[in-house]
């Protein structure tokens, strides 16, 4: 009996063990509901919780699984790591360990970003693709040309400015930024705390990354059928929409059969300033 019971404990330490190994340290996972996997991934220096309304309706009938990823809105970075291949690397270990046959990937900005790079490089793990308000090559919208040293000259600029600050200038940015980013203020007061709560280092590498990449040519390796949201009514100080559903376009070419659709009233926080709108274009696509 006791060589069973000690038998026993080794297997429950081992297993114990190989779970820590392979625990995601770029994300925090809160699992919801039944059914066919979703996963939602919030934008840059948000937390899960821009998801909450979403979740409330979506996992009614799938299995939810909501991510606020490693240093944003009070999660504890990983130092020393960039959070991008980190996240992606782990998200497609995540969905290998729990046995997620093709889960659905809806993901705002940064996470639009993060789920278009699973997609594209681990093709057979994603079922479909939802991509809310962001771009394959985000640095690249004023010069459609810009190479990819171009960009990342421009990245770094930004990313050494925005460590420069101290703490009441970034502060200051985060406020001004959240308020231009969706309509109601106690919206914008919640994604300006997010900001606060996040760690800088991580915010900033994540921005240099996202702006200095170019997933234009990369998004043709995607096979899940990829519905794009986006938002231009923040901008039409300086374009039209047609320019900027014409950019969407242009930068997602590469993508076979993308659906592209603009919300004419939401800034960039869709789920929040058009919930409604959202919800019926990710309603008919998840049937």
């Amino acid at each position: 009996m006791k060589t069973k019971i000690a038998q026993i404990a080794v297997s429950l330490l081992l297993s114990t063990a190989a779970f820590a190994a392979t625990a995601a340290t770029a994300f925090k996972a809160e699992v919801k509901g039944s059914g066919e996997p979703v996963i939602l991934i919030p934008g840059l220096a948000s937390s899960g919780e821009v998801w909450q309304d979403t979740a409330a309706r979506i996992c009614v009938k799938h299995q939810c699984h909501i991510l606020t990823l490693a240093g944003f809105a009070g999660v504890p970075a990983v130092p020393g790591e960039h959070l991008l291949p980190l996240a992606e690397q782990q998200l497609a270990d995540y969905i290998a360990a729990n046995k997620l046959v093709k889960p659905t990937v809806i993901g705002h900005s940064l996470g639009g970003f993060l789920g278009m790079k699973l997609a594209s490089d681990f093709p057979d793990k994603v079922g479909r693709l939802v991509i809310i308000d962001s771009l394959p090559a985000l640095g690249a919208t004023r010069n459609p040309a810009a190479t990819r040293e171009q960009l990342q000259a421009v990245a770094t600029q930004m990313r050494e400015g925005m460590r420069g600050q101290d703490d009441a200038a970034f502060s200051a940015m985060q406020a001004r930024s959240a308020a231009s980013l969706v309509t109601s203020p106690e919206h914008a007061q919640r994604i300006a705390n997010w900001g606060r709560q996040s760690d800088r280092a991580t915010v900033t590498d994540a921005m240099y990354d996202i702006m200095s990449s170019d997933l234009r040519e990369d998004v043709g390796r995607i096979k899940a059928p990829t519905l794009v949201l986006g938002t231009w009514v923040a901008y039409k100080a300086f374009a039209p929409k047609e320019a900027i559903e014409a950019l969407f376009k242009s930068q997602y070419a590469k993508l076979p059969g993308v659906k592209v659709e603009l919300s004419d009233t939401a800034r960039h926080f869709v789920m929040y300033d058009e919930p409604e709108w959202m919800y019926a274009r990710i309603d008919q696509f998840l049937q």
